[in-house]
């Protein structure tokens, strides 16, 4: 890497800079604007993540954004997609900004019409292990070479465990997708950070978990089981101010964090991987190539990526004095 590598893998993208994956009137120049923008802040590979959505706006989406990335441009920098959801739990606080309205239990007719869509390209599926019935859609998901994370959740350990055996290989955003107060033991992080059967992925873009959490994730499921990912909101990359999202207010503070003013919570990632990455770098606990294996190639072999493409993009980014950085 002394000579520089080409970027990052993250597997959760929400869009950026106004434009929102999930929106019922995305347009194909906003998604291409999107997709250059997010490639131009050190991710060299990354899956368009749409959160749960209404049946009309998945049929309109997953076609429009996978026509954007089959181009010349992005087929080997956009492998796929990345549904969170529909099949996850209405709990308050496990559902953060998802509505509810259009969240359905594990439906293996509907999954095969979201598979049919996406013409087999979709990479990551977010379920919620608790969910009756979720193993066999697992099974039927992971057959259709679909990577099933379990996220936005109230799982425990055994319906963690249960999860893992169907199929699933993971836990989107370790930590988040939950209510804010949850009893002292057990519960769902403990569980979720016990669950050896699970990789983890983590937002390290400083807001979401403090370093505490990080460390600890790292600590108890071993580097080469946790995956950075950014989670970057609609209003990624935009300066400090107050903005419209997820259809609520949202606030950008002078140190990045994004939240809702009324509610308190936290409404998504205002950081890309290079701020996330170099978070995580700041921290000191990890070599070189640790920060590597998390931010790079295991996101590449979570979802089955050969890192081989990575030797026909153009080696952009790099990484000196502790930090990773792009021309």
């Amino acid at each position: 890497m002394k000579n520089g590598f080409p970027g990052f893998c993250d597997l959760q993208v929400n869009g950026c800079l106004g434009v929102d994956f999930s929106s019922p009137s995305l347009s194909e120049s906003e998604c291409l604007r999107a997709f250059r923008e997010i490639l131009s802040h050190g991710t060299a590979v990354f899956l368009p993540t749409i959160i749960t959505a209404a049946r009309e706006v998945y049929k309109r989406n997953i076609p429009l954004i996978l026509h954007c990335a089959a181009s010349d441009e992005f087929k080997l920098k956009i492998p796929g997609l990345h549904l969170e959801g529909p099949f996850i739990s209405k709990e308050p606080g496990a559902s953060g900004a998802h509505n509810p309205t259009w969240m359905s239990e594990p439906d293996i007719n509907y999954l095969d019409e979201l598979i049919s869509l996406a013409e087999g390209k979709i990479k990551i599926l977010t379920v919620a292990a608790e969910l009756k019935g979720i193993e066999e859609l697992i099974a039927h998901a992971s057959k259709a070479e679909i990577t099933v994370s379990c996220g936005h959740q109230m799982a425990m350990s055994s319906e963690l465990e249960r999860a893992a055996q169907a199929g699933a290989r993971s836990i989107t955003h370790l930590g988040n997708g939950l209510p804010g107060v949850l009893p002292r033991h057990p519960n769902q992080i403990w569980d979720a950070l016990a669950c050896d059967s699970l990789k983890g992925m983590i937002i390290t873009d400083g807001h979401h978990l403090p370093a505490s959490v990080i460390k600890t994730a790292i600590r108890t499921k071993g580097i080469d089981n946790i995956i950075v990912v950014s989670d970057a909101s609609p209003l990624a990359g935009f300066p400090p101010g107050r903005y419209h999202a997820f259809g609520s207010e949202a606030v950008i503070d002078k140190n990045g964090r994004l939240y809702n003013p009324v509610a308190g919570n936290l409404a998504g990632s205002s950081s890309f991987m290079l701020e996330c990455m170099n978070y995580l770098a700041s921290l000191k606990l990890l070599s070189e190539d640790e920060l590597m294996k998390a931010g790079l190639y295991n996101p590449l072999a979570l979802i089955g990526i050969n890192p081989a493409i990575l030797d026909d993009l153009p080696s952009k980014t790099t990484y000196r004095n502790g930090s990773f950085s792009r021309p």
